[in-house]
């Protein structure tokens, strides 16, 4: 029993915990640079560089909370399995190898779908679009040597 695995994700150049640091860093000195200008008599800077880290803390915010963001493929000779997660919402999928069609991308910035009695599945979300086409043809000659091994087989 052969097993294959895809896993696709982001390219995250950051951990979460050093994001946190970093906005730490930002908002220190971004408030000492306001606290000298309120010093000085000019007290509206101190909104500016309120509004300013808020929008950057919210940007991170949602920045981090895609970071375990990925697209997981498995082919087993039973079982093609297929997990998305994005955010908090993880989806599963159980197709059967023998059936399912893979179509790559049909259009620039296309995604290579899977197909299996009416069920259709997107992936490559995190992929070049030549990534994409190249995944596409990998899978697609995976499952037509699961095909072929299992009618030799029979």
């Amino acid at each position: 029993m052969d097993v294959r695995d895809w896993v696709m994700r982001r390219n995250c150049s950051i951990t979460p915990r050093q994001l946190a640091v970093a906005f730490s860093a930002l908002s220190c000195m971004s408030f000492l640079v306001a606290i000298y200008f309120l010093l000085h008599g000019i007290w509206y800077v101190i909104g500016f560089t309120v509004i300013e880290l808020a929008a950057v803390g919210a940007s991170f915010i949602i920045f981090a909370r895609h970071v375990t963001d990925r697209e997981t493929v498995r082919l087993s000779d039973d079982c093609l399995f297929v997990e998305l997660v994005q955010v908090d919402q993880v989806r599963q999928f159980r197709l059967d190898p023998r059936s399912t069609r893979v179509e790559p991308p049909s259009k620039r910035n296309g995604l290579v779908a899977l197909e299996e009695n009416g069920t259709r599945i997107e992936l490559g979300r995190f992929l070049t679009e030549w990534k994409r086409r190249e995944f596409a043809k990998e899978l697609r000659i995976a499952l037509a040597s699961l095909r072929n091994k299992t009618e030799f087989q029979s």
